[in-house]
């Protein structure tokens, strides 16, 4: 009814149905958080200067907020509404009411989806509801209640056409400054429809569409300093992110070298472990050592020592003694379950005061069997002890 809701309801109309729909219900959800003073200033307000012809004389009322007030009457020949009028109430968009018997109204029941194109849905049923052709009428509808049965209860506003090219012709040059005409109802009150076609509705400019640029623009503005005042907080919160993380960081990198070396630590741990359940304990060694040696041999030295087998860890058993029978220890040792290939380490060596040859014997020790067997028997006159001195 001014010149924003003019606006918007046109480029409803262009957009297609549902554009319209969605246009008002954001043109409503504004307004309703504004204060009147600021919903006039931006043309949200339902304003408008209401032209009424009553016997040559122009009756102009200022509707606003649900009530109407009487400004002027004129003479209908000579009516100079910019020159009459205060600038506010010159720049209202400006309203032919015609009277109550001037039109034809008719009730009709359509489907919901009707209200999104609710003007050119009507115009189908001019034939049928109403005694004129589509192109003798000029005509509009307006929704009255929507049914819990999914359909809208809709009036159709009809005026025959040379009644209101009539009424157009008696307003002179006022009739092209003209956003709509509507009509009057039995209480003299606008219906609220607009009978004047699109394209011939004028369109008011003033200082509303001035107020409107410029709190376009200051919105525009604020919106911009807002995404700016948010991306400087990002900036800063990224900032202060990195600040904190470089503050942490040498305590961090202390942390994981501290974890890597108890990993390390770990796993050296199970190394060993590991190497150990590979090995037997010198307890068995020991054990296995006695049970094959003769009587009449003598150990100085027992001893197991660990070495790197290519990359891989062992254990080596190192025996060094007397025996009148050294050379015969060897055969003595094989097949004994806790080390493998033993050999005589370096040449025999006589002893002049026991008369008894001095040997080095070494073996590789290996894991265990995982079942336990019964030892095999000692060879042939071997003892069930080792000497010594």
């Amino acid at each position: 009814m001014n010149t924003m809701r003019e606006n918007l309801r046109s480029r409803g109309a262009r957009l297609g149905p549902g554009a319209g729909s969605f246009f008002a219900w954001w043109r409503q959800s504004l307004a309703s958080g504004l204060p009147a003073r600021w919903q006039a200033l931006l043309g949200l307000s339902p304003e408008r200067l209401l032209l009424r012809a009553q016997d040559s004389q122009l009756q102009l009322d200022w509707q606003h907020a649900g009530s109407r007030q009487a400004l002027a009457r004129l003479p209908l020949e000579a009516a100079d509404l910019d020159a009459v009028l205060v600038r506010r109430a010159a720049e209202l968009p400006r309203w032919l009411l015609l009277p109550a018997g001037s039109a034809l109204r008719r009730a009709m029941v359509l489907p919901a989806a009707a209200s999104e194109r609710l003007r050119d849905v009507a115009g189908f049923e001019i034939d049928r509801q109403t005694p004129f052709a589509r192109d003798d009428v000029r005509f509009d509808a307006r929704l009255l209640q929507r049914r819990a049965d999914g359909q809208i209860d809709v009036e159709l506003v009809v005026v025959p056409r040379e009644r209101f090219d009539a009424a157009l012709a008696s307003l002179g040059a006022l009739a092209g400054t003209l956003s709509g005409v509507d009509v009057a109802d039995a209480d003299a009150q606008p219906l609220g429809v607009n009978l004047l076609p699109l394209a011939e509705r004028s369109v008011r400019t003033g200082s509303q569409r001035r107020w409107q640029w410029l709190l376009a623009a200051i919105a525009l503005l604020a919106t911009v300093a807002a995404m700016w005042q948010l991306l400087d907080n990002r900036r800063a919160a990224a900032e202060t992110l990195e600040a904190s993380i470089q503050a942490t960081a040498p305590e961090a990198r202390r942390a994981a070298a501290q974890q890597q070396q108890l990993v390390g630590l770990v796993e050296g741990m199970a190394a060993l472990d590991k190497a150990r359940a590979d090995l037997p304990t010198s307890v068995e060694v020991l054990a296995e050592v006695t049970r094959r040696l003769p009587d009449n041999t003598w150990l100085e030295k027992l001893a197991i020592e660990s070495v790197d087998n290519g990359g891989r860890r062992g254990a080596r058993l190192t025996l060094i003694g007397l025996s009148p029978e050294a050379s015969g220890l060897v055969a003595r040792l094989e097949g004994a379950p806790l080390w493998r290939s033993p050999a005589l380490s370096g040449a025999l060596q006589p002893d002049a005061s026991t008369r008894m040859d001095r040997f080095t014997l070494t073996a590789e020790l290996v894991a265990p069997p995982a079942s336990t067997t019964p030892p095999s028997p000692p060879p042939q006159g071997a003892a069930d002890g080792v000497g010594r001195d």
